[in-house]
């Protein structure tokens, strides 16, 4: 009994470490707003974003216990009043990471690399390992385009992950390109026979991946090796969207449709039809895994900032 106990307090603490990490990147976000023009919508989707994920955390946190001083709350819920609003009934687009890193890319430009990197990592340094935290970034280039950025998911346990994962996929937030190679996995890490929408990157076009942690560089897993083409000689498969290499990619076709084009999957199963079928598949997981966890009011909406 005791030793029961002692486990259940022991994972109540570390609990805590997802409120702790909210506040503190929740505080850094604001700061970084008041410096940064056109950047408020960024404040307003990571609200909306942590909130969600805290309220589907293992132990549930509202707003009120995520941001404890009484005064920055009122101010927020007067200035961004629709996270507040729309946390129980809509679903985040993307994970909070990713809206740290177009703050930091917004602030620095992108082409400003070595400090982007820095910037994150002196921020993951100060925070809790676990919990809201992206472990990954990725820089993609092709001849066209500037240097895109995207971030590993910043979530928590499978079921947020698979809920955010979809939420990517169905709400446009990704690419349609990205989001179809990433279907044609989602959920269960097996290929659809009746779906393959994966691409191959042409030449010319780089995309690497770095610890946030320690800068180091880091070798595709081969879930990015199927998805994309990358050379890896990597066993370890995460789950099929997780990866930050998702993101950059789907940043550089968003900016160079030249680069998107050359990398059309080529597979006679990536029919319109077949691709409605995987989004109607991947919907349904989204709608089972919500059930799950009793978010059950979901307006079938996915969250979209209002500044």
């Amino acid at each position: 009994m005791d030793m029961e106990r002692v486990r259940q307090e022991q994972f109540l603490k570390i609990q805590q470490d997802f409120k702790t990490n909210a506040f503190k990147i929740i505080k850094e976000m604001v700061d970084w707003c008041n410096k940064t023009i056109g950047s408020k919508h960024l404040v307003d989707e990571i609200l909306q974003s942590i909130f969600f994920l805290g309220k589907i955390n293992k132990v549930p946190f509202s707003p009120e216990e995520i941001i404890p001083e009484k005064e920055l709350l009122s101010q927020l819920k007067e200035k961004y009043s629709r996270p507040f609003q729309c946390y129980e009934t809509q679903v985040p687009r993307r994970s909070p990471f990713s809206c740290v890193l177009d703050m930091v890319v917004l602030r620095q430009g992108p082409e400003n690399e070595n400090q982007i990197k820095q910037i994150l990592s002196d921020l993951v340094k100060r925070l809790k390992p676990g919990f809201l935290v992206s472990s990954t970034i990725c820089v993609s280039k092709s001849n066209k385009s500037s240097k895109q950025y995207g971030v590993s998911m910043s979530t928590n346990g499978p079921n947020a992950g698979r809920i955010v994962i979809a939420a990517s996929c169905l709400s446009s937030y990704w690419d349609d390109f990205i989001a179809g190679a990433v279907m044609t996995y989602y959920p269960e890490k097996t290929k659809k026979q009746y779906f393959d929408g994966t691409i191959r990157l042409p030449a010319g076009v780089t995309c690497k991946a770095y610890s946030i942690n320690n800068g180091s560089e880091m070798e595709p897993c081969k879930s990015c090796g199927n998805l994309f083409g990358l050379h890896t000689t990597c066993n370890k498969e995460w789950p099929y969207g997780n990866c930050a290499e998702v993101e950059s990619l789907s940043n550089l076709f968003k900016k160079d449709s030249e680069t998107k084009q050359q990398s059309a999957p080529t597979s006679d199963t990536c029919t319109p039809e077949n691709r409605e079928k995987a989004r109607q598949a991947t919907l349904k997981v989204l709608q089972k895994t919500l059930k799950m966890i009793q978010f059950n009011k979901w307006s079938g909406e996915f969250y979209r900032a209002s500044v």
